[in-house]
């Protein structure tokens, strides 16, 4: 059984990276039986996706506001057509990237995949995440990023890799986003 903080660390990678942490010595042979062991527990136990107070909502407004949102997950596909469906977010994002579709995190492949998808450049980019991966695949990308401190790693190690801003609560979240755009376009009206 893996500690609280090894197994912390896992979240938002792929199963296969996870697993490669969590069971440093176990031998690639034996990933599909220990990976099936894993989603059939998991779906046992799952209770449905739960969004944080607001999220819902900030999501809404930030796409009839204009944003393109993305993701980019450590999550299945299936999984995350899942937690999408039992959200009912499923028509909010331009589009989505998962571990099983390419390189899992901190790789820059899903992210640089989304900016494709989307037409979008670096610049005008901004990863949030809430794990190390997160910031990591941001900034292997050249992609801006935001820290929110309330998820899955410690304030101190988000901090480490020196993220843009670095937000304790989805509202604060929130407004961060809405300023910069606000900046944004005073620039493009001024320039």
């Amino acid at each position: 059984m893996p500690s609280r903080e090894r197994a912390r660390y896992v979240i938002g990678l792929g199963l296969t990276d996870a697993l490669n942490h969590v069971l440093p010595g176990l031998p690639a042979e034996d990933y599909p039986r220990v990976l099936e062991c894993f989603r059939v527990h998991f779906l046992r136990r799952d209770a449905g996706t739960t969004l944080f107070p607001g999220a819902a909502e900030m999501i809404r407004e930030l796409r009839d506001s204009g944003f393109m949102l993305a993701v980019a997950t450590g999550k299945s596909r299936r999984g995350l057509d899942r937690a999408l469906q039992e959200t009912g977010l499923q028509g909010y994002f331009d589009t989505t990237r998962c571990a099983d579709e390419g390189f899992s995190k901190p790789h820059p492949g899903m992210l640089q995949a989304v900016m494709d998808a989307l037409d979008v450049q670096p610049a005008a980019t901004v990863m949030i995440g809430d794990t190390t991966h997160d910031l990591e695949m941001a900034h292997a990308a050249g992609v801006a990023a935001v820290a929110v401190t309330y998820g899955a790693h410690q304030r101190d190690s988000l901090s480490a890799c020196k993220p843009l801003a670095m937000v304790d609560d989805l509202r604060t979240l929130h407004g961060w986003l809405l300023k910069q755009v606000k900046t944004e376009r005073t620039k493009t009206e001024q320039g």
